[in-house]
């Protein structure tokens, strides 16, 4: 049956055949990618973020689906899907860990920045060597962001005692041969991943690129390189402020009577 989609009655039959369409894939013949979907579907168009919630639950649970691991995390990160319930940032790692494990880039990305972040969540023990791990993996899967988080922890180095702590004295570092950093600082690294983070369309990647052609940090000092960088993050700033524009201006728009 072909569908006029101006039409209202049409755009309502549609979205409720789709629903049944999804149901019967994933209760009847069992597709992981189709439970997903009606996971989607069910928080997207439904707004039944309780059983979205379950379904996405459910085919990490009972079928390894990586993506729906990664959006429970979320759920359980935020406490959303459960009315009057409060973020679990334990339980969201334990379903961002299994959603990287089965190679879900946006999980290896959260579940290694919930693991090397100092204290913003107190639940979670922190593995920096561990985290960087999972970063790692997603920016190898190419998550842009992943690469960038891991250029900026080359620019500063990781300490090992968090900031406004007194450093390690001197004695210590002798006897303990203690740089006081898990992480060193490397910039070639940290250039490394900025160029690959800004190939893969990260803005800030492409404007620290741009710094450290212009220093000649972790490369060669070259000038042209760094207006080159340059130009293109100030290009991406106005695609993506063109973009906020344009939602804004969907967003104010009223149906007609």
């Amino acid at each position: 049956m072909a569908y006029d989609l101006k039409k209202e009655s049409d755009v309502k039959e549609y979205i409720e055949k789709l629903g049944i369409e999804y149901r019967f894939g994933c209760y009847s013949e069992k597709k992981p990618e189709v439970c997903h979907l009606l996971g989607d579907y069910l928080e997207g168009i439904k707004k039944d973020f309780e059983k979205a919630a379950k379904v996405y639950k459910s085919t990490c649970d009972d079928y390894g689906y990586a993506k729906s691991c990664f959006k429970f995390g979320n759920y359980s990160f935020l406490g959303k899907g459960k009315s009057g319930s409060k973020g679990d940032p334990r339980s969201a790692y334990s379903y961002y860990e299994k959603g990287c494990q089965l190679n879900d880039p946006d999980a290896c990305l959260h579940s290694g920045l919930l693991l090397v972040s100092r204290s913003m969540h107190k639940e979670i023990d922190r593995d920096v060597p561990k985290g960087i791990d999972f970063l790692s993996k997603s920016c190898d899967m190419n998550n842009a962001t992943a690469c960038f988080y891991l250029s900026g922890m080359h620019i500063s180095g990781v300490q090992k005692k968090p900031e406004g702590s007194a450093p390690l004295s001197s004695a210590e570092k002798v006897k303990t041969k203690d740089t006081g950093y898990i992480l060193q600082k490397d910039m070639k690294k940290a250039f490394d991943f900025a160029s690959k983070a800004c190939e893969l369309r990260n803005m800030y990647a492409c404007a620290n690129l741009s710094q450290m052609y212009a220093r000649g940090d972790g490369t060669e000092k070259n000038e042209k390189e760094a207006e080159k960088y340059k130009k293109l993050a100030m290009e991406m700033q106005d695609e993506v402020k063109k973009q906020q524009q344009a939602l804004e201006f969907q967003q104010g728009l009223k149906m007609p009577n």
